[in-house]
Formats: structure tokens, C-alpha cells, sequence
């Protein structure tokens, strides 16, 4: 995982800033991070800043108030929280005039908190505040059982059944300012990734940061320069690394429009308008949302389509039409496949990732089974049969409703294996 690479040259290079008074106390007073024996996230660098007058943080939300002598804000960095690609974690250490640490502070899931031992004693050893870190969320606390106690249960949630849930984190300092961007595709990729780096916490401290191989120590004006592109570099990793589904055809016909309601055109197979199915519209947005790549692929007349769809809002929710009209073939023939697959601009080997969503056996999904879908039968309908005549009619998995879709391709991109000769990022 991420956590047990080495770092990389650029965050090496970084840990050879120029050595001065501000560096020298900065070091002297590192945080000593105590990990899980499990935790697949290292932290890879702080920036530090020191303030002797109050002042608002430069790394943070909050006011910085020194209260004799100065504080040293230290801004850690992991590339990832288990559920999130991007996390800054802080640890604020008070010093008094003579030098003495007088109190620590430190983050706790966008909070500050004072960080004292159950016994009221400072968590402090040869001036190094000493924390415990929440398995694979990276907030401190004072004592390693007190967190486990308070916050265990959460904690196994967030690590396990909550992995990946918000994707890139996008409402940061960098994001707010225009220096993160990411697509919907990356972002799905990104809980894909973290999803498949679920784990459960060991609960036993048998690591710390110190012995995990340290972290790059620098100004915080270097660290944030150098935030914003290693957010990118890793951002641009993913549609590399994570399997995931390269496209998602659907049909159209009691698949997303109730053929019981079409209205045609008098003497014509052109249909005027439908009603959608239950589910459909909401569907295909959640699925646009989501980055998926969207190809219509009916049969029928292409007025029918831009009508009922276009009707709906949905028309230019597909990234590519193919229509039976247009192709001059219907399905189960492979010249749709192949003309859906040629408008996405996806190759022969992106096949077995593509999966293709409809209600007709005998149609869509002997078609794609030929073709080397992935396929997904609709049963929500009853005009058509539910019994496949022949062994490639049967579809791989089926659902009832299209409402839920985008819980089965999830499951689908979680199933997909690693490529060989690939590594996660």
C-alpha cells in the first residue's frame, strides 16, 4: 500500500532545507507518532511554522495564541485517510519562556483538541509530544486505550465498512484555491481504491514514526508549494491502477423508458413520447455523477430515442448514441457493440470491463455475452420472456430494478482483478 513506499525523490529533496534556529527547534520537538500495527498510511512530511505573537495559523482554520514564549504548528501529511485521498493533520506544541513545553494541542476530525493523559500528565517525553494515531483517519489523541475505548468502534467502521466513502477530499485550503482539481471518474476511483484498502484495525501500538522510517521535517512554505502537484501525481495514477469499468451500455426500451406508455406516430415505428421507468432518470444521472461512461445502445429508430430521452432531460447524459437505425444492423449483432465501443474510443481489451444493461435475452443479453460484456439483465419488465432458450442468454448477474444499478457495477469494479505487473498507487 501507499503507507510502505519509500518517499518519493522530490519529498527526499525536500528534507534537505537549509538547517537554522527555526529548523533546530522545529526538530527538536517533532512529534513522535505511534502507529497500529496495521496502519497502511505513513505520515511522509511536516511543515512546521513557529509563531511567537497570536496570529491566524497559515496552515489551518484556527487562531494560533502563544501563551508565553511561542508554538510550533507542525502540518503532517499522508497521502491518504481511509477514506479519502488528500489528509493534513496538525499538532500544535505550546513552549514557554524557558523553552519548556507547557501544553499540546493536536487535530482531531477538523477539531482542536487539548491532548493531556488520563492522569492529567502531559504526553510529552524529552520534549517530544508523543500521540496516538487513529488507524488509517490520522487523529490524536493523548493515550492509545482511551482512544480505543471512545472511539474503537467508529474507528473499525470508518477503517472497514466506511472505507472510501468521500473519494479526493475537495473542500481544502489547494481546492478552495483552484490548485486541486479532479474529475468525477477520479474521484470514483479514488473510493474504489480505498475500498479495496479496507482492513481492520489491530488495536496493538508496535510501530511509531520514528521506526516506520521517519518524516521529512521543512518549512511549511515548502511542504504547501509541494502539496497541490503530489495531490495530481496521484490523482493521475488511477485510471491506471484501479480496475474499474471502462463504459456502461444501456438500452432504452423498459430499461429506461415503459414501453407500456410509448405514443408513436400514426403509421410509423417513431415514438413521440414515454413515460421512464421507476428509478431510470435518477439512475443515469447518479451513474453520470459518478464519471461512468454512458453509451445508449437500442434498437429503433434514432428519433424514437431523442425523442423519449430528450423528453426526459437525459438525451445528453450519454457520452455516445447507438442506434439499430443508424448502424443498419439490429441487435444481438456485434456491429452495435463494435460501434459503441468505436464511438468511446475503447479498444478490443477493454471488453471484459464494459457492461452492458438491458431487459431482452435474446437481444441484449445474448449480444453482449458474445461480445464479451459484462452482462446485466433488468427483469423489472414482464413483456419479454425471463427464460433463456440458449446457454449465452443467460445473463451473468440480474437485477429488478434499475434503481439499483450503480450498487451492482460497484460491486462489479471491486471484483475486477489487479492487472499483472500493476501495483496499487
Amino acid at each position: 500500500m501507499n503507507g510502505h513506499i519509500a518517499p518519493p525523490g522530490e519529498l527526499a529533496s525536500l528534507g534537505n532545507a537549509p538547517q537554522d534556529e527555526a529548523a533546530a527547534l522545529a526538530e527538536r520537538h517533532r512529534p513522535l507518532l505511534m502507529l497500529d500495527s496495521a496502519e497502511p498510511f505513513l505520515p511522509l512530511a511536516a511543515g512546521y511554522t513557529i509563531y511567537r505573537e497570536e496570529a491566524p495559523s497559515l496552515s489551518s482554520k484556527f487562531m494560533i495564541r502563544p501563551m508565553a514564549g511561542c508554538v510550533i504548528e507542525y502540518a503532517i501529511w499522508y497521502d491518504w485517510d481511509i477514506q479519502h485521498l488528500y489528509d493534513l493533520e496538525h499538532v500544535w506544541v505550546h513552549l514557554d519562556g524557558g523553552g519548556q513545553v507547557v501544553k499540546v494541542e493536536a487535530s482531531r476530525h477538523g477539531s482542536r483538541r487539548l491532548m493531556r493523559r488520563p492522569d492529567g500528565s502531559l504526553p510529552v517525553e524529552q520534549g517530544r509530544p508523543v500521540l496516538y494515531v487513529e488507524p488509517g483517519k490520522h487523529a490524536h489523541w493523548a493515550d492509545g486505550e482511551e482512544m480505543r475505548a471512545k472511539a474503537g468502534a467508529l474507528i473499525d467502521a470508518m477503517c472497514g465498512a466506511f472505507a472510501g466513502d468521500q473519494g479526493i477530499h475537495q473542500s481544502n485550503r489547494f481546492s478552495d484555491a483552484g490548485l486541486i482539481s479532479v474529475t468525477a471518474l477520479e474521484n470514483r476511483l479514488a473510493r474504489l481504491q480505498l475500498k479495496r484498502w479496507s482492513f481492520s484495525p489491530c488495536w496493538d501500538v508496535t510501530r511509531n514514526s520514528d521506526a516506520a522510517g521517519g518524516y521529512a521535517l521543512v518549512p511549511w512554505a515548502l511542504l504547501e508549494a509541494w502539496i497541490p502537484a503530489r495531490v495530481q501525481g496521484l490523482v493521475a495514477t488511477l485510471p491506471e491502477t484501479v480496475p474499474h469499468l471502462k463504459a456502461v451500455f444501456l438500452d432504452c426500451g423498459d430499461t429506461l423508458a415503459d414501453e407500456a406508455t410509448e405514443i408513436k406516430l400514426p403509421d410509423s415505428e417513431v415514438v413521440t413520447q414515454a413515460d421512464l421507468i421507476p428509478g431510470a432518470a435518477e439512475t443515469v444521472l447518479a451513474l453520470k455523477q459518478a464519471g461512468y461512461r454512458l453509451a445508449l445502445v437500442a434498437d429503433g429508430p434514432r428519433q424514437t430515442f431523442e425523442n423519449i430521452l430528450g423528453q426526459h432531460g437525459l438525451w445528453t447524459a450519454f457520452d455516445a448514441h447507438v442506434i439499430s437505425g443508424d448502424v443498419g444492423e439490429l441487435k444481438p449483432s456485434a456491429k452495435m457493440f463494435q460501434a459503441a465501443c468505436a464511438a468511446l474510443g475503447l479498444s478490443q481489451e477493454a471488453v471484459s470491463s464494459i457492461a452492458m444493461v438491458g431487459n431482452n435475452l435474446e437481444r441484449d443479453i445474448l449480444g453482449a455475452n458474445r461480445f464479451g460484456l459484462i452482462s446485466i439483465f433488468l427483469s423489472w419488465s414482464k413483456r419479454r420472456t425471463h427464460k433463456a432458450r440458449l446457454r449465452r442468454e443467460k445473463p451473468l448477474l440480474t437485477i429488478s430494478n434499475i434503481w439499483m444499478l450503480p450498487a451492482l457495477l460497484e460491486q462489479i469494479e471491486l471484483s475486477l482483478p489487479m492487472q499483472a505487473g500493476r501495483t496499487q498507487v
